[in-house]
């Protein structure tokens, strides 16, 4: 694969670079630094200074540092307001840039040099743009600008390495959760003979083990009024056939069934390309959400990004949140999909900017290094999935299957590097948001699982047996689930499919199904569930896993143990104790 530097990164950052100590430019505000490139990235060239680029200012969002709270104020069982999500309009209110910002920003590109007319804003006003010359940004990122940076969260493209989704011969992306790549499903090969008693659980996992495991004998009742989505990002695809093989042998009603298709900028089922490696992950999904939520739920998938530009995390949240959307389109253009996609096979439709319905729980089995991100970055879109929790969304993010190491089995340097042979943690993200719900694996799982270099303990897990050695670290996951041997159709043919990539669908069939429930007794649904599941009223809610470890970097890795613990989380769910607990919520 085929890297190049990005055309900035000698800002190092941005906005006062990592000359700061040199006395001719002390007078600088350093905002943001990298000192080194991540993973699957390498130097090769800097850019002519004449060169364009598109300068992208992220403007401050106003009370975003209150966030937490807010969220925890509807997602708290204690909190008289648990349940009372908020509308769209409400979220996207409290968090606009303010014209201040809007106008100091402004004001400073201008007074700058920056021609008026070259200086334009988003359609939602979240961000600024410049179309500029590598040494025109230069001079701007390297201005004394102190009175600026407040207003500002990040500037792109200067040290932000935000992972693309991507076919493995394109270049100038880390093709995190592509053929080959990142944390999809391990298979261990085909099975001639599939096995579907009980008895034999312990050889195959099928619907009916994992039934039994978690106590998942339940009817929908509420099917049109809920809603269960999961993602899935081109080329990855599933193939019709296979959910009919699969449905034949397990599913009731559910031969012929497909799940409700939202195309996300040209988003589409590619057939050119079938192997495990283009299949396994959707197949996988797809076969266990819908045979567990059964016929009378319907699942929606939500398929992201063509066959030419692909897709990252920041694609599916344009989607579903227009305030997220940068100006034209695309997040950061050296790194997100611009559309239309003029090349060939591209797609030429505008970029789908907030115009998808979010479900009621969003399932995604994909992840990247924490590492590859600045922390400004990561920050940025973590808050994006409060803003889902707020509108009583539960959004669910796999933990990895490498145990305390990262994708590839890459491992952090002292340096901030990532190599094989690295010796520090390298926890994954967005599991390490403390908006999302991490999920693990149990039995031959190397569960990803840790605590975050970038966020704070969150309030929910104080009270947890959390015992890393600073006690200050967003811990990861959150609670685990089955996630070896699973019987999957794959082009044709049973294979026998591991990872966390199958423990999270179940995981949000279950949640799905607690949601069903809920919504037939005019209850609202679960929303953002972390506070709700660390409380000590839920502890009963779990099935506490106090053996194993996950290996990674040279050792051993973290243990499992009585309580919390940063290889299962706090165990796996167990359907009847967690219904009648959030029954019993208002």
């Amino acid at each position: 694969m085929r890297s190049f530097l990005l055309p900035v990164l000698s800002f190092t950052l941005g906005l006062a670079a990592s000359a700061i100590a040199d006395p001719i430019i002390s007078r600088w505000q350093l905002h943001e630094k990298r000192s080194h490139i991540p993973a699957g990235w390498t130097r090769e060239r800097t850019l002519d200074p004449s060169a364009s680029i598109p300068l992208r200012f992220a403007l401050a969002q106003p009370n975003i540092e209150h966030i937490e709270a807010q969220l925890y104020e509807v997602s708290h069982p204690d909190s008289p307001n648990y349940g009372n999500h908020w509308s769209p309009g409400q979220v996207a209110a409290k968090f606009a840039p303010s014209t201040e910002s809007i106008e100091t920003v402004r004001t400073w590109l201008i007074e700058s040099g920056v021609e008026p007319h070259r200086v334009k804003i988003s359609p939602t006003k979240g961000w600024l743009e410049v179309t500029s010359t590598v040494e025109e940004a230069e001079n701007l990122l390297l201005a004394e600008y102190h009175h600026v940076g407040p207003h500002v969260d990040f500037v792109t493209p200067t040290i932000h390495f935000d992972v693309k989704i991507r076919k493995r011969n394109q270049h100038n992306r880390v093709p995190i959760g592509q053929p080959g790549q990142g944390s999809g499903p391990k298979t261990t090969g085909a099975v001639q003979d599939i096995i579907s008693q009980l008895k034999d659980c312990d050889k195959q996992t099928t619907p009916i083990c994992l039934r039994t495991l978690y106590g998942l004998w339940y009817q929908p009742v509420s099917g049109k009024n809920n809603s269960y989505g999961i993602v899935e990002y081109t080329p990855q695809a599933y193939l019709q056939s296979d959910l009919d093989m699969f449905a034949k042998n397990f599913s009731t009603g559910l031969e012929g069934v497909s799940p409700t298709m939202v195309s996300i900028d040209g988003g589409y089922l590619q057939t050119t390309n079938m192997s495990f490696d283009y299949n396994g992950e959707s197949n996988l999904d797809l076969q266990y959400g819908m045979t567990l939520v059964t016929k009378g739920q319907d699942v929606t998938l939500y398929q992201v990004g063509d066959a030419v530009e692909g897709a990252s995390f920041n694609t599916f949240l344009d989607a579903l949140d227009g305030d997220y959307c940068t100006y034209d389109g695309g997040d950061d253009p050296s790194q997100d999909p611009v559309y239309p996609d003029t090349a060939d096979g591209g797609y030429t439709g505008t970029e789908d900017c907030g115009t998808v319905k979010p479900a009621n729980v969003i399932s995604t089995s994909s992840g990247y290094n924490e590492a590859d991100l600045s922390a400004a970055y990561a920050i940025r879109q973590c808050n994006e999935y409060a803003k889902l929790g707020l509108l009583g969304v539960t959004v669910l993010y796999s933990s990895g299957d490498s145990g305390v190491a990262g994708s590839n089995g890459y491992c952090l340097n002292p340096d901030g590097t990532q190599t094989a042979d690295g010796a520090i943690f390298n926890p994954s993200f967005p599991a390490t948001c403390p908006y999302v719900t991490s999920v693990g694996a149990t039995q031959i799982i190397y569960s990803g699982g840790g605590f975050s270099n970038y966020f704070g303990m969150p309030d929910y897990q104080k009270g947890a047996n959390i015992y890393n050695s600073t006690g200050t670290s967003r811990a990861y996951p959150d609670l685990s689930a089955n996630g070896a041997n699973y019987a999957v159709a794959v082009d044709g043919n049973f294979t026998l499919v591991y990872g966390t990539s199958a423990s999270t669908p179940v995981v949000g069939a279950i949640l799905t199904m607690v949601n069903d429930a809920r919504l037939a007794l005019g209850k609202s649904t679960l929303g953002f569930i972390n506070p709700t599941i660390y409380s000590v009223d839920f502890a009963g809610g779990f099935k506490d896993v106090t053996n194993g470890t996950n290996p990674g970097c040279g050792t051993v890795g973290f243990n499992a143990t009585k309580g919390w613990d940063p290889v299962t989380g706090l165990g796996t769910p167990y359907f009847p104790s967690l219904l009648a607990k959030w029954l019993a919520l208002k």
